[in-house]
């Protein structure tokens, strides 16, 4: 349904079953898939890619050109995930040549004020709640939670299940499975309470929690703590995603306790 109100461009892909309120904006490069919904007054421009059963809350901007001076209007896009939902105000901004694209995952929640930059990667089932800022070139992996008004600096990257407590200036790469905190941003333990919600075993959560007591609150260095991680914990799929988690942040990750 289409209200005679709204203004959407004849060449927009928009399928039949989507509901669009009186006073929004469509673009003519816009796909929009079944069952989302659009509430009054939304822009949606070139470049969005909206997928199933999203909705869209009142003053959100989607595609917008990136807030970036590098960007010469190359076509990128701004891609949405199934059954997302993005609150009032978000600003969620298409992507530069670095990436091509701004991208949220499928299940996600973005609460009002959220801005979410050019060429940030977004997975799924994330939360993002009021007024977090994301500057460009971010990754959050699955399941990661950051509380309000959290600002995180570009190229960082922050791990799957974490959870960032709120106002915290992200700086530094988060691993996964942890909680982060503090100015500045610290490791302050194991996301146990969402890991077991999650399904994750007492197992599991406790071998995160020995593998994390190495790293951040026995005082090792880095390279001792991962030869030690190494040798004495039993192989998994998650002490394998912490190690290469952490080798693979060049620019280094939080401090510990």
């Amino acid at each position: 349904m289409r209200s005679k109100f709204s203004e959407v461009h004849p060449n927009a892909r928009i399928h039949d079953n989507v509901f669009i309120s009186p006073f929004t904006f469509i673009a003519e490069d816009v796909e929009i898939g079944e069952g989302s919904w659009i509430a009054p007054n939304v822009t949606i421009l070139d470049g969005a890619r909206i997928g199933k059963n999203v909705k869209i809350h009142s003053g959100a901007v989607i595609s917008g050109d990136p807030q970036d001076l590098k960007y010469k209007g190359e076509k990128t896009t701004a891609e949405i995930g199934d059954n997302s939902v993005i609150r009032e105000c978000v600003t969620f901004n298409k992507g530069t040549s670095d990436r091509n694209k701004t991208s949220l995952g499928k299940n996600c929640l973005l609460m009002a004020y959220v801005h979410l930059a050019h060429d940030c990667i977004v997975g799924d089932n994330c939360i993002l709640a009021n007024s977090v800022g994301l500057a460009g070139h971010i990754t959050i992996e699955d399941f990661a939670i950051l509380e309000g008004s959290v600002v995180v600096q570009q190229f960082v990257t922050i791990g799957a299940h974490s959870f960032i407590a709120g106002t915290t200036p992200v700086r530094k790469n988060v691993p996964p499975f942890v909680k982060a905190a503090r100015e500045p941003i610290q490791y302050v333990g194991v996301n146990s309470i969402g890991l077991s919600r999650r399904g994750f075993s007492k197992e599991s959560v406790q071998q995160i929690e020995d593998i994390y007591r190495i790293i951040f609150v026995k005082g090792f260095n880095m390279t001792k703590a991962l030869e030690m991680i190494e040798n004495e914990i039993p192989a998994s799929a998650e002490k394998n995603q912490i190690l290469n988690f952490i080798r693979n942040s060049k620019d280094g990750v939080i401090k510990g306790i």
